[in-house]
């Protein structure tokens, strides 16, 4: 593993922020994740002490990107590529608490292969109870969101949810979907330059929404490969500020459903947008 392997087909990306020994296991299974080669670059967004991550990345061969300030998930990600300096054809964005299982990499980039209309590829992904998140779902729309928003934490299987979610479809079968879960999502290189990359304005949440949805706009296919399979253990750095996160959840719908709806004569419905999501934006984080 490293930086910059001639031979590599996938860069590898992941976003550190005071992660410490959770890094330990992703690094780990990477090795048998692809029988290949892989440019490996952990981005670390000014955590407080870095000694634990600097001694995993050279133990494992891997490049540590220090950044000065915290650019947030999709910025975190921008640096990374840029500052790779890898030409690999594939960049795996992936969280650092996600730990692989044997040929998993190999599997997402045989997918990706078969159809050079396909922009991005997402494995199963398991929680850390071995159920499995469902990361592989439907383009949300108004009045999808205001249901899942509405109804998503205290009636799970309401229709909206349910519906966003597309969780009646995690079987073995492969498929398209909306958008991939930003947890571990394989993105085609060219596809990736081509619209650009993360949306920065998005600091964290909805900005792997936003790339299955201009990936898709602009022509490319993004596949749910099941046969492919990673564990997600929880997201450690967001556990440790909740409200901090939970207000950045917030503001990127906002984001995200105002670019969507961005037309002169939907302003009314930009408005209501901003104010019954600040409401739910001070009643969660109060």
């Amino acid at each position: 593993m490293g930086a910059n392997t001639p031979s590599a087909r996938v860069l590898v990306v992941t976003v550190t922020y005071n992660t410490g020994e959770t890094l330990r296991p992703f690094l780990a299974t990477l090795a048998t994740a692809s029988a290949h080669p892989l440019d490996v670059i952990v981005v670390d967004n000014a955590s407080a002490d870095l000694r634990v991550e600097r001694a995993l990345a050279a133990e494992f061969g891997a490049t540590l990107l220090e950044l000065e300030r915290n650019l947030g998930y999709g910025g975190g990600v921008t640096a990374g590529v840029q500052q790779s300096g890898s030409t690999a054809d594939y960049v795996l964005i992936v969280n650092p608490d996600v730990s692989f299982t044997p040929g998993a990499i190999d599997a997402l980039v045989a997918a990706a292969d078969a159809d050079p209309r396909i922009g991005s590829v997402g494995p199963r992904i398991l929680d850390a109870d071995g159920s499995v998140y469902p990361s592989a779902r439907n383009l949300p729309s108004l009045r999808t969101g205001i249901g899942h928003a509405l109804l998503g934490r205290v009636w799970r299987s309401n229709p909206w949810s349910t519906r966003y979610r597309a969780e009646h479809a995690y079987g073995i079968e492969q498929r398209d979907a909306g958008w991939l879960s930003g947890a571990c999502v394989l993105t085609r290189r060219t596809a990736y330059d081509a619209i650009g990359g993360f949306d920065e304005r998005f600091f964290m949440y909805f900005e792997d929404v936003d790339l299955g949805a201009r990936l898709g706009k602009n022509g490319w296919r993004n596949v749910y490969v099941p046969t492919a399979t990673v564990t997600h253990t929880g997201a450690h750095s967001t556990a440790q500020s909740a409200k901090r996160m939970e207000a950045a959840h917030h503001d990127s719908a906002y984001v995200y459903l105002a670019d969507k709806y961005s037309a002169w004569y939907l302003a009314p419905v930009r408005l209501v947008l901003r104010i019954g999501l600040s409401a739910r934006k001070w009643w969660v984080t109060r």
